[in-house]
């Protein structure tokens, strides 16, 4: 039986919901409402086209969600005097567009996005002390795992996922050996749990991403978004063969490519502003991906191959920044003081 841990009394409040929000505070519900905010336009086509009704039914409960955060998110910051970021709406996204993905990319879509919520209210939770902004976070968290298990029942009652990988139980507990390091030269021992499951998430994330950019390229309007997007399809492609070349040198199996479910329809449903954001926004969390599998990771082959790759959408990122700044899309996020260049009045 569970036992809870013991509650510690203080007598002062200092987390009430009248402080000032803090920097993380900010920056955490600023970041949540610009993606719920992407994320509402994008819902409301897929619910243009959608057959399957629990497909339907999930994209129902997601778009709920958006919606819900954004309402309270846009509450805390107009009761601080916050101004409430423009965002995305009606003008970004075309709800009357030919269908562009198949059902089943939307489930799959689904639980990318999810991931990368969790991310957000992940970091935010152990950063974040207002008593209102706190309460939101933790329910942000809950909210989205609960939608994570509607994700995954659906993908595996559909047959459209296969799970992690399975590797025998250990016979014992072993201490590693010198050649614990090794990737290149001498002997290279087998992947370890750890390193098999971030090849795994790495591989279903960027399965998603390819799909999402080759049917943005397919439809961007700008000639030079469109160079762009392709340009990270063909990167994209690359660091995917890599990463299920080494599940496949273990005799392991890996998540299969998505492009069938792109239709081939060349009218976009999304600004380019929108689908540049959203891009650029998928590809800063690999960059968090990496980290994460970086971490855990021993062999000196798997951490070049995943420092090459982090380079690489360092640059994508890097791009789609210039052009969403040329182009006057990108918001400002809040920011410190720039004491250098006061003037006094």
């Amino acid at each position: 039986m569970q036992k809870n841990i013991k509650p510690i009394k203080l007598s002062a409040n200092k987390t009430s919901s009248n402080e000032q929000l803090s920097s993380a505070e900010m920056g955490k519900l600023w970041a949540t409402y610009m993606g719920n905010s992407m994320s509402k336009c994008i819902l409301s086509y897929y619910l243009q086209h959608v057959e399957d009704e629990d497909i339907k039914n999930l994209l129902q409960n997601a778009l709920q969600l958006c919606e819900e955060f954004m309402q309270t998110t846009k509450e805390i910051f107009e009761k601080d005097g916050f101004p409430v970021p423009e965002g995305f709406g009606e003008e970004d996204v075309n709800l009357g567009a030919p269908r562009l993905f198949q059902d089943e990319f939307y489930v799959h879509y689904l639980k990318y996005t999810a991931k990368a919520g969790l991310s957000i209210y992940n970091v935010a939770i152990p950063l974040v002390f207002r008593k209102d902004v706190k309460e939101f976070f933790i329910h942000c968290m809950h909210s989205t795992i609960s939608l994570m298990e509607q994700i995954k029942e659906i993908l595996i009652n559909k047959g459209y996922i296969i799970k992690p990988p399975m590797i025998p139980i250990p016979e014992k507990v072993e201490f590693v050996q010198k050649d614990f390091l090794n990737g290149f030269f001498g002997d290279v021992r087998p992947l370890h749990a750890l390193e098999i499951a971030h090849f795994y998430d790495n591989i279903e994330n960027n399965v998603a991403s390819k799909t999402l950019i080759m049917a943005f390229a397919q439809v961007a309007k700008d000639e030079k978004i469109r160079e762009l997007f392709e340009k990270g399809r063909d990167g994209t492609t690359k660091n995917l063969e890599r990463y299920m070349k080494m599940l496949t040198n273990e005799n392991l199996p890996t998540p299969t490519f998505l492009d069938h479910l792109v239709t081939g329809t060349t009218f976009s449903p999304f600004s380019d502003k929108l689908m540049l954001f959203h891009k650029m926004d998928m590809f800063t969390m690999k960059i968090r991906a990496f980290g994460n599998s970086l971490a855990v990771n021993g062999r000196r082959d798997i951490a070049l191959l995943y420092t090459n790759s982090l380079m690489k959408v360092a640059v994508f990122v890097e791009s789609a920044t210039k052009i969403m700044i040329e182009k006057g899309w990108m918001e400002q996020p809040p920011k410190a003081l720039d004491r250098k260049n006061l003037t006094s009045k």
